[in-house]
């Protein structure tokens, strides 16, 4: 094993060095999405000035991702800023001249394709046929319907039968397709598509709720999830403009980039300045193969000279350094704690809080852009969505691997062609997308053209000249797109996830900022005059505090969510050590 080296101020601060001796809480932030750059923000704002944000990719905004292809910027991750009013992520953008409106309505007209609010959605069987508009009308005033009882479960208390088995896919599949049924005006043929139309649509569902399929989402906790009013909006130059703004404020050293962490140490009771005893670990354990290395140029770290202090935490990283602190803000991914939290956190988290990382769900989202030459569509078109007329009696939304083109609901036509070119925005979720994210770009096009002609009926489409997608699945850094409240769990369950470690007395009471909570160090250098000096065997509060989209009980999934979160657990911290910021530095 190698050593690894203790890492306490850097060599060519001594600003920094002198502000730990003066007293100021040490916070390493790991990851730079929104949740992270938000959290760090907040706490440079209100005078903490030893903040390290550690992020393990080359670059910031986590599942953020702008591309830009010749003049157009294409959105992998975060798309949409859902909601206006009172949206942190809104104000921002609006305040910066960033913004789009792409929907007119409180609620989003066709759900998914937000794209544009001009045209229609054109619904195409596997026989190359065209739904009626009739048909697709009576069949979204019905499914809507259906959409809106799902949210009484939780808003209104309504009790949930057994035959629903908890599950929003399994309620709204029975009910719609029992008024279908039972609908006396209908003749058989138009019954029958209708029934293949709710595929399509939970299909669609799956998507927005990230699920690999919503009968794996919870039907008592589905209202619970809060949707800002206002109108929807897209950034034409990349919601990377959101994440630049809040990085813009941001010193220069505070993000290191390619700098995965490998364990958090927390609950450190002993002194220990360098480091703690850090066992030899299995390479399968870590995501070896995807730590990209700290940034070239960096000066390393001198060893601390105050070797009487005790550090409540130590972050151990891939490349060995050590970076010891008073509090961590950890806002990884759901999908990478599902993974890693058995190994990345020593001791382990309590049972209540892995319980709730097992039950929440999460699950990949992935977009696959097709840009042609022409365009095949009609200017009337704003999406095209496949329905598979042999799935009317079907009771899954889960395919064979060799099959796995059949989650894709359908493409949405990027708008205006003048900024994007004839691009279509195809979308794919669960088991499925991790089959697409194996398969290379030419299989992917070969596909998705051969779909596109046997649903258009068009044989003479051709394949796309270019072809850009997502892998937020496969991805070591997030495994999946965002989170969903899975059949069996609850907003408890983010709250739990939420709650900063360790669950002492004093850590539910921490955000009253008494001084006899700060760790021994700040208590002896900032307020001497207390003589609160802790035993060394004393518990300090919120070591550890997590952040997130998964962590916000009514906005998980979304980017408001994210920043949220962050600026939440900043929040913590600063109610803390609030009377020690106003003594004066």
């Amino acid at each position: 094993m190698q050593s690894c080296e203790s890492s306490g101020d850097s060599a060519d601060d001594p600003l920094s060095r002198g502000l730990r001796r003066r007293g100021q809480p040490r916070v390493v932030v790991i990851g730079a999405g929104l949740a992270g750059l938000a959290a760090a923000k907040a706490l440079l704002e209100q005078g903490f000035t030893d903040v390290t944000v550690l992020e393990a990719s080359s670059r910031i905004g986590g599942r953020v991702q702008s591309v830009k292809l010749g003049h157009a910027t294409f959105e992998l991750g975060a798309t949409w800023i859902h909601g206006s009013h009172g949206n942190p992520v809104y104000h921002l953008a609006e305040a910066n001249g960033l913004l789009e409106e792409t929907t007119d309505g409180e609620r989003s007209v066709g759900r998914i394709s937000l794209y544009s609010k001009n045209g229609v959605a054109c619904y195409l069987t596997n026989r190359g046929c065209r739904i009626p508009k009739d048909v697709v009308e009576e069949f979204s005033d019905l499914y809507n319907e259906v959409y809106n009882l799902t949210q009484e479960f939780f808003r209104h208390g309504k009790p949930v039968n057994a035959e629903s088995q908890n599950s929003v896919g399994v309620f709204t599949r029975e009910e719609v397709r029992n008024r279908i049924r039972d609908d006396p005006d209908d003749p058989e043929a138009t019954k029958r598509l209708k029934l293949a139309m709710i595929q399509q649509y939970l299909k669609v569902e799956s998507c927005e709720s990230s699920s690999h399929s919503m009968d794996e989402v919870s039907l008592s906790a589905f209202g619970e999830w809060t949707e800002i009013p206002g109108a929807h909006h897209v950034i034409p130059s990349g919601f990377m403009r959101v994440v630049e703004l809040l990085a813009e404020g941001l010193p220069a050293h505070v993000i290191q980039l390619g700098k995965p962490v490998r364990c958090v140490h927390w609950d450190q009771a002993s002194s220990r300045p360098r480091g703690p005893e850090i066992e030899p670990r299995d390479e399968g354990d870590h995501n070896h193969d995807a730590g990209e290395g700290s940034q070239g140029g960096e000066e390393p770290r001198e060893e601390r000279q105050d070797e009487d202090e005790q550090w409540p935490v130590v972050v151990e990283c891939e490349d060995c350094e050590v970076i010891p602190a008073d509090h961590v803000i950890v806002t990884v991914s759901l999908g990478v704690l599902k993974r890693q939290h058995a190994s990345f956190f020593r001791p382990g988290l309590p049972a209540e809080k892995v319980a709730a990382i097992h039950r929440l769900g999460i699950g990949t989202t992935d977009k696959i852009f097709l840009e042609f030459e022409e365009p095949f569509w009609g200017p009337e078109c704003n999406s095209l969505r496949f329905v598979w007329e042999d799935e009317a009696e079907s009771c899954t939304l889960t395919y064979p691997p060799e099959l796995w083109y059949r989650k894709i609901c359908g493409f949405d036509v990027l708008y205006p062609p003048e900024r994007y070119g004839h691009v279509l925005s195809g979308w794919i979720c669960g088991e499925e997308a991790l089959v697409m994210e194996k398969c290379d770009d030419e299989a992917v096009a070969e596909i998705c053209t051969e779909m596109l002609r046997q649903f258009t009926g068009n044989p003479n489409i051709p394949k796309p000249r270019r072809i850009l997608r997502s892998a937020w699945g496969s991805n070591p850094y997030f495994r999946g797109s965002y989170s969903y409240t899975q059949v069996g769990s609850s907003g408890a369950d983010v709250e739990k996830l939420a709650k900063p470690l360790p669950y002492t007395e004093s850590s539910k009471t921490a955000q009253g900022s008494s001084s006899k909570q700060l760790p021994g160090h700040l208590l002896s250098s900032k307020c001497p005059e207390q003589s609160l000096e802790p035993n060394r065997g004393s518990i300090k509060p919120m070591q550890v505090l997590f952040s997130g989209e998964a962590t916000h009980r009514k906005y998980y999934s979304t980017t408001h969510g994210a920043l949220l979160s962050g600026q939440r657990e900043a929040a913590r911290l600063i109610e803390m050590y609030r009377d020690l910021f106003q003594q004066g530095t």
